[in-house]
């Protein structure tokens, strides 16, 4: 049984090339493009790790993993932003993220190693 990631990310190129990816690695990849939607299909479906983008429409990262708290729905998350500051990744790992990546410094495969690493 393939384990199962929801990629949260709203640019849609960013976003099909993590699916592609780790669908080749015998992943079952599902993109939700806001956090609205990803909350709405974590409140409806089990996924073993979740990325997460912090700068999305609508709701945001850091609001996505206020409103999981919140609903007690606990996985391993890996935020994947631009953001760089140190506070917002001591907020982000504060609020339950396990790992941050910066995006613009990480080529996908290194992503891609960091799940296969968390879900082994």
């Amino acid at each position: 049984m393939a384990k199962k990631i929801l990629i949260a990310e709203d640019e849609r190129p960013m976003a099909k090339a993590l699916q592609l990816k780790l669908t080749k690695e015998g992943f079952e990849a599902v993109n939700a493009y806001n956090g609205d939607e990803a909350l709405e299909l974590l409140d409806n479906g089990k996924f073993d790790l979740m990325l997460l983008d912090i700068m999305m429409p609508n709701t945001d990262g850091f609001a996505v993993l206020e409103a999981l708290k919140k609903k007690n729905i606990s996985l391993p998350i890996i935020v994947t932003s631009n953001l760089s500051q140190e506070e917002d990744i001591a907020k982000a790992k504060k609020l339950g993220a396990k790992d941050f990546l910066v995006k613009s410094d990480v080529p996908i495969n290194k992503i891609v190693e960091k799940v296969n690493n968390l879900l082994k």
